[in-house]
């Protein structure tokens, strides 16, 4: 059966999930960074929610608004851009930013998120510029390229490859110096750059 939304109070969250107490049961959800920065524990909620089905898992996955929800559905019926990939480009960009980004061609802007390659990038563009409803203001509006200092991209990818979350991998990659010498760095080189991160936390 689908599971369209979800009401109830949050129990407990994580950088990148909420569980949500409904009837005595507490149901876990998948949201974007963003999301969970913004719910409160002991708090009312509702969320739009996507069940997700694999043939080993079910998953669901949580949003503030409809329009969130929406895009996410167009976003992982794109070839090569599974839910995980999706979350990370809603917690990076807004709504108005992504949409006007996909509306207006700027493959450019997606690929400065976390996990975006050229090649996705240019896919979400060629399969949702005419799908997509940027708001009010259209594809003119200013776009800001992330609500957080954007990571290295690749180094984010690596670190997900070894276990460690979207948020994780995220907090560890925006850490790195930025300067054009470390860009020329080997990837393996930047990825144990990062995870000394971990080893401090």
């Amino acid at each position: 059966m689908p599971v369209a939304r979800l009401r109830g109070v949050v129990d407990e969250k994580g950088d990148d999930w909420v569980i949500v107490a409904v009837g005595g049961i507490g149901l876990l959800a998948s949201v974007p960074a963003t999301t969970a920065e913004a719910l409160v524990a002991g708090e009312q909620t509702s969320l739009f929610t996507h069940l997700h089905v694999r043939e080993d898992a079910l998953t669901l996955f949580g949003f503030s608004t409809r329009d969130d929800l929406v895009l996410f559905e167009q976003l992982i019926g794109v070839s090569g851009v599974g839910p995980r990939v999706a979350l990370g480009l809603l917690a990076a960009l807004d709504y108005g930013d992504l949409t006007s980004a996909i509306a207006g061609g700027r493959a450019d802007v997606l690929r400065r998120v976390p996990g975006i390659g050229q090649k996705t990038a240019e896919r979400l563009v060629l399969e949702l510029r005419d799908k997509v409803t940027p708001p009010a203001g259209g594809v003119e509006a200013p776009l800001t390229a992330a609500k957080k200092p954007l990571a290295d991209g690749e180094v984010v990818a690596a670190l997900m490859g070894l276990g460690y979350t979207q948020a994780e991998a995220s907090a560890a990659a925006e850490r790195l110096p930025r300067d054009a010498e470390l860009e020329e760095l080997p990837i393996e080189e930047r990825v144990r750059m990062a995870l000394q991160f971990f080893a401090r936390a």
